[in-house]
């Protein structure tokens, strides 16, 4: 199994676990967050050794399903992904639209709840 299907399928584990939980979203933001640090780092690994790499899309899906903070920390620990600046640009319109997402599933979410 390569890396990336890999990658692919912790996600769907995170987000089965998550849905039969009591609290789905702070389970979901937890695993994600985890999951992207820890997918930053086995790239960081993936770089230094010359094996396959986690495809940078992987990385930015991850950011956009919640997983930016986690992004964000592994790309400071690891000294990952700082410096490369196509990636730093998408990287931060992906927070942006995550931000927004949540933004507006929130307006919505109180408006259903104030009727």
């Amino acid at each position: 199994m390569t890396l990336n299907r890999f990658c692919f399928l912790l996600l769907l584990v995170a987000a089965i676990g998550s849905f039969f939980s009591s609290s789905s979203f702070a389970v979901w933001f937890l695993l994600i967050n985890v999951l992207t640090v820890v997918i930053y780092g086995a790239d960081k690994t993936a770089a230094r050794k010359g094996m396959r790499r986690v495809p940078e899309t992987t990385l930015l899906l991850y950011g956009v399903v919640g997983g930016w903070p986690g992004a964000i920390l592994g790309q400071q620990l690891f000294r990952h992904k700082t410096q490369k600046q196509p990636f730093r640009t998408r990287f931060f319109i992906s927070v942006a639209l995550n931000v927004a997402a949540l933004a507006g599933l929130y307006v919505v979410y109180t408006h259903l709840l104030s009727r």
